[in-house]
């Protein structure tokens, strides 16, 4: 045989000796810190198994600041699980983990061991204190000659009992009465800074115990409580891949939550994000060495805690998402017109009061919800349903019982009993429980008094239809006498706006408020020009200010716009059936003589565009608010491409369309040129182009297709807009380097990203998570739509670390002509519109 070349032999050489260099150091690793034996920084622990190793690491490049953390050993990428000194780092490379011979844990500066950063005592003294790190990825101190393989009562301190931002197989939430400790899971209070943020889970063990999320004292969400099978409030969050079960214990001793993965090839855990209020539940996956999130809560409007106020539930598939528990008559919303705007947050009220002194009250059964909050309830494990009913009827405070386990199938065993109102209801399609609501009987069973009632309903139900068709033979007269009335005038949205076109009609299940003519002049001061707060394609956009003092805007057609009785139909049939907490919320519109007017929820803080290019402004847009900018919008978009009712593409979508509401929440706006797609379409060819250049897709500006990759590409230009702070000048001129797409393109190539970070933002962000959102902006504005990837897809991104997305490619800023452009829509102005197509809505305030 040839002799390998001497290269060769020493290439391979080394290879062997790489290798043996990771054996002996898997043979050295060590799992346990004693009193003679502590951890410097530059050592670190590992578990008897491999899976987790704990040792001093640094968040943020430059800083100085060092902290101990656990993170799991075999992942490629650190992912941080647990930090001991998350308030107090070492300054400098120093840190030094020790155990004293009584047993409590210490971190100190290693330049001078009095300096103690961070301590942990056990609950009694250890004659040989050790601390170990186990296989679950938990520290413990324990006496010394264990193995770990004890019961969590065997050690005398552990780190899972004192959680972070993420809670690992095995780790319990909840409280421990032994030990007086409720552990809570707190979020980082950014990605660089392991400090403890406002956004917490932790668990209530009053009533039916349930596990919350709250940002400082404000709930956010609740899981629901344990019904013997899953936490009610969550149904989604059982399985993967069949590897997860769950516990709930409830006891003398505890009250607590847990779960463990049989699936030791799965690696998952549960995080609290600080940016959003939400938690994720991610999965390593191997094959592409990424983090994946397979579920997440809050997920939609109606998990918010309390959407619909007190005996609401909110339903996400319907429109409106607030309805009462028991329809009228037995009750009635609390602020009829509050819940005639959508606003259903002051829930509903009983029409008639209980009559618990003569027992005549009884029950109506709802059926699919997630239950009310259970705080002030009482669980009776010994009861059936029958005797639970019982039990709710001998006490004037019961308002509603249920069962408390339903496990097994059939009706269910134990029982629930509330005293309260009932509140934080929602509705499912298959899942959730029944539940039993107290009424009043006169409410139950018709009476010949309540019949009579009745009848008389349907008459005058009769006659208001009756009356709604003279209103369209004969609407000069009586829309007269209705704008002399000044008040805002309820009912269905008619089926034509217009008698002289027959361009569309509104769909039949479609219930919008409409607003009188005189209301709204008088809520505008007569549209004067102090409540104008701008105007774009569509027509002047005003503030109006109601009697009872709630703001609104109001977009008012203008008879000279290009843009008319369709692209009004549009946005009245799209927005109205659709419900997000990033969409902006239509409460009704005009429909009188000549007049159209949509009248929106009022926008305080104005457009992103605002912000973003008005000089002096940007100051004002920290990073972490344009990270939720960022995160928010995507949601939305995620909401009108996929989990939405309808499937909309929205078509227009840019800085001055991102609405801000008081809490800088971003809100898409403006859907007269949005489309319906069906189920089985993809992607739709029109030779009527409409949108903005600078953030139209080269393929729609081109050859006029478009799909949801097109507002994928305007996403895009709208996350590198966010963080340079620069307008995109034009995506389809000839003199591309002055395109914003081009410059970030070339920065990225060049390895200079972090050139194109607006300068007001200053220097105190996160780096990772500026290039993370850059990177995702290429990605969305490459240039061919499938590159391009899902608003899903994107969401999952804004988690996920850079290191695992994808390359970008060269975005579409091909400096070429197609048949949709023209001299005069490209050569002005830097956003210019084709066919005065764009619509500029701003409900903002001045």
């Amino acid at each position: 045989m040839k002799p390998l070349p001497l290269a060769s032999q020493f290439h391979s050489i080394s290879f062997l000796l790489v290798i043996f260099a990771t054996f002996a150091a898997l043979s050295c690793a060590r799992d346990t810190v004693t009193p003679t034996q502590p951890l410097a920084d530059n050592d670190t622990l590992i578990s008897p198994g491999g899976d987790f190793a704990l040792g001093f690491f640094t968040p943020a490049a430059g800083s100085n600041n060092r902290y101990l953390g656990l993170w799991y050993h075999k992942i490629p990428r650190q992912t941080v699980l647990w930090v001991a000194n998350r308030d107090s780092p070492v300054a400098g490379p120093t840190g030094l983990l020790s155990i004293t011979s009584s047993g409590v844990l210490t971190i100190a500066d290693g330049r001078n061991a009095s300096n103690v950063v961070w301590s942990a005592s056990p609950a009694s003294g250890l004659a040989s204190p050790v601390a170990r790190l186990l296989d679950t990825g938990n520290l413990v101190v324990m006496e010394d000659g264990g193995d770990g393989s004890g019961t969590t009562s065997s050690y005398a301190w552990q780190g899972f009992d004192h959680p972070t931002d993420s809670m690992l197989p095995g780790m319990k939430v909840g409280v421990d009465r032994r030990s007086g400790l409720n552990s809570t899971v707190t979020s980082w209070k950014s990605d660089i800074d392991p400090s403890p943020g406002t956004v917490h889970a932790s668990m209530d063990p009053r009533g039916n115990p349930e596990l919350y999320i709250y940002s400082g004292s404000k709930k956010i969400w609740r899981t629901g409580a344990w019904n013997g099978v899953r936490l009610s409030g969550s149904p989604d969050s059982l399985t993967y891949q069949g590897g997860f079960s769950f516990s709930f214990v409830n006891n003398g001793d505890e009250t607590t939550y847990s779960y463990v993965i049989s699936n030791k090839s799965i690696v998952s855990r549960l995080v609290l994000r600080e940016a959003d209020a939400v938690v994720q539940r991610t999965v390593w996956l191997w094959e592409t060495s990424e983090w994946s999130v397979f579920w997440y809560a809050p997920k939609d409007p109606c998990d918010r805690y309390a959407a619909c106020g007190p005996y609401g539930a909110c339903d996400p598939n319907s429109s409106p998402l607030c309805r009462c528990l028991v329809p009228e008559p037995a009750f009635t919303p609390s602020n009829p017109g509050n819940w005639a705007l959508r606003d259903g947050s002051q829930g509903c009220a009983r029409r008639t009061a209980l009559d618990c002194r003569n027992g005549t009250d009884g029950f109506v059964t709802v059926g699919n919800l997630k239950l009310p909050e259970s705080e002030n309830s009482a669980v009776d494990t010994g009861l059936d349903l029958v005797g639970c009913r019982a039990k709710c009827l001998m006490n004037c405070s019961c308002t509603a019982y249920a069962a408390a386990n339903i496990s097994g199938g059939g009706s269910g065993s134990g029982c629930i009993v509330w005293f309260s109102e009932l509140v934080d209801i929602r509705s499912y399609v298959d899942d959730g429980q029944d539940i039993y609501v107290r009424v009043a009987a006169v409410d139950i069973v018709p009476t010949p008094e309540r019949s009579h009632k009745r009848k008389s309903a349907t008459v005058a139900v009769i006659v208001s239809l009756l009356s709604a068709l003279l209103l369209l033979s004969s609407g000069g007269c009586f829309l007269w006498r209705r704008k002399k009335r000044g008040r805002v005038m309820l009912g269905r949205v008619p089926a034509s706006f217009n008698d002289k076109s027959d361009a569309g009609t509104i769909d039949d299940d479609l219930d919008l408020p409409l607003f009188d003519f005189g209301t709204i002049a008088a809520a505008t001061n007569q549209f004067s020009e102090e409540n104008k707060l701008g105007e774009g394609g569509f027509g002047p956009v005003y503030k109006a200010t109601l009697e009872n003092g709630q703001e609104l805007g109001v977009k008012r057609l203008a008879r000279t716009s290009i843009q008319g009785l369709e692209e009004f139909k549009n946005e009245v049939v799209l927005i109205a059936k659709l419900q997000h907490r990033n969409l902006v919320r239509l409460l009704g519109c005009c429909i009188q003589g000549e007049e159209r007017m949509l009248v929106y929820e009022y926008m305080p803080n104005k457009s992103l565009d605002f912000f973003l290019f008005e000089k002096g402004k940007e100051a004002l847009l920290d990073w972490q608010t344009r990270y939720q900018i960022i995160s928010g919008i995507a949601r939305g978009l995620l909401y009108l491409h996929q989990d939405s009712r309808l499937r909309i593409i929205h078509r227009d979508l840019k800085a001055s369309n991102i609405l801000l509401d008081k809490e800088m929440i971003p809100k898409i706006s403006d859907f007269g040129m949005a489309k319906i797609f069906g189920g089985d379409e993809t992607d739709f060819n029109t030779r009527r182009v409409v949108g903005t250049y600078g953030y139209m897709s080269p393929e729609y500006a081109m050859d006029g297709i478009f799909s949801v990759k097109s507002d994928v590409f305007s996403f895009g230009v709208l996350v590198l807009e966010v963080v340079s702070g620069k307008k995109n000048r034009g995506v389809y001129s000839y003199s591309h380097h002055v395109n914003l797409l081009s410059h970030a393109w070339s920065l990225w190539r060049e390895g200079k990203s972090m050139q194109l970070v607006d300068e007001s933002i200053g220097y105190s962000y996160p780096m990772d998570e500026v290039l993370r959102c850059i990177k995702i902006g290429l990605l969305c504005v490459q240039e061919r739509a499938e590159d391009r990837p899902s608003m899903s897809s994107v969401v999952l991104m804004l988690g996920s670390d850079i290191a695992s997305l994808p390359q970008p490619k060269q975005p579409g800023f091909a400096a070429r002509r197609g048949p949709f452009e023209t001299e005069s829509s490209t050569s002005n102005q830097d956003h210019s519109s084709i066919a005065n197509d764009t619509t500029e809505t701003m409900l903002q305030g001045r």
